[in-house]
């Protein structure tokens, strides 16, 4: 898969003297969908900013297709559709003439067949000659994507798309996107909703104090740093683990009730068969096992619990 858009040294330094970017380089492969996770402060926006030519770097460079950012701004800035958290423009404004706004900010001419095209998509058609303030949370959302598809980028950014939207509408929102991949955008998102990230994205990045600090295929990442828990559901309360189980390193929880045996997905032969093995000649009875596996979520915070 081809590169769309190449990161290349990038630091940020503002004149306080904070450095919000040190030395980050990262490549976006065209037609996927990239997460961006990082906690506050972690150097999210600041990278979203000088990618959409915002915010000028101190150091390195950014390229949309070839074009350079700061070099070539406007043929870079005609390839990046940002889609921000808030909706611009007046509340009488329609939604109709609100995509028409800023399809011709960028030059473009108008094209009345191409913004029915994109109100249909995002289900907002109907509501095309609605004025702004009477539309829903999850209407507004809906317009601030179609707003940043307007001028047919190549590439959508989506800072936190679903922020305060409700679980319903968030489906909905990833539907679309989802829907956005599927016709050749590639899409760049941040979220603090991890599901969002764990649901939609084919890489996931990990920033934080201004470094990358991880880029994986998001199902190699879950297998890479992933991790399963068995639970085991005893028939008798513990009150400590049998000395004959200190080799499998097992964890007594719920008041002595339950032993959990984590181990580590690489493995190629688990302890699992060893471990119920010892259970039995420990004479121990089991009501139930289960077994879990770590979100993304789990290894994100792990992660940054690291890199402190």
């Amino acid at each position: 898969m081809s590169v769309i858009l190449s990161v290349s040294d990038l630091s940020k330094t503002y004149a306080s003297g904070f450095e919000a970017l040190k030395h980050v380089s990262l490549d976006i492969r065209r037609g996927e969908i990239f997460a961006l996770l990082g906690p506050n402060g972690a150097g999210k926006t600041t990278l979203i900013n000088i990618v959409c030519g915002i915010v000028r770097p101190s150091s390195g460079r950014v390229t949309v297709a070839g074009h350079d950012i700061v070099a070539d701004y406007s043929a870079a800035r005609a390839l990046i559709g940002l889609v921000p958290q808030e909706l611009p423009g007046s509340p009488f404004d329609t939604a109709r003439a609100a995509v028409n706004f800023s399809r011709g900010l960028f030059g473009k001419p108008g094209d009345p067949a191409l913004v029915e095209r994109v109100l249909r998509e995002l289900a907002l058609w109907d509501k095309r000659d609605n004025r702004l303030m009477t539309l829903s949370g999850g209407m507004k959302r809906r317009l601030l994507i179609a707003k940043a598809l307007a001028h047919e980028p190549q590439i959508l950014f989506l800072d936190e798309p679903t922020a305060g939207v409700d679980v319903e509408l968030r489906q909905g929102m990833w539907q679309a996107v989802s829907a956005l991949r599927d016709s050749g955008v590639t899409i760049i998102l941040t979220t603090h909703y991890i599901e969002e990230a764990e649901l939609m994205a084919d890489r996931i990045g990990v920033i934080n104090k201004g470094e990358i600090i991880l880029v994986e295929d998001k199902a190699e990442l879950m297998r890479k740093l992933g991790k399963k828990q068995l639970t085991l559901q005893l028939h008798r309360k513990l009150d400590a683990v049998p000395p004959q189980l200190a080799q499998h390193r097992l964890a007594l929880v719920d008041g002595g009730k339950e032993l959990v045996y984590t181990y580590d997905t690489q493995a190629e032969h688990s302890e699992i068969p060893a471990l119920l093995k010892d259970l039995n000649a420990a004479g121990l009875e089991l009501k139930d096992l289960q077994t879990t596996q770590s979100s993304l979520e789990d290894i994100f915070v792990d992660l940054v619990r690291r890199d402190r």
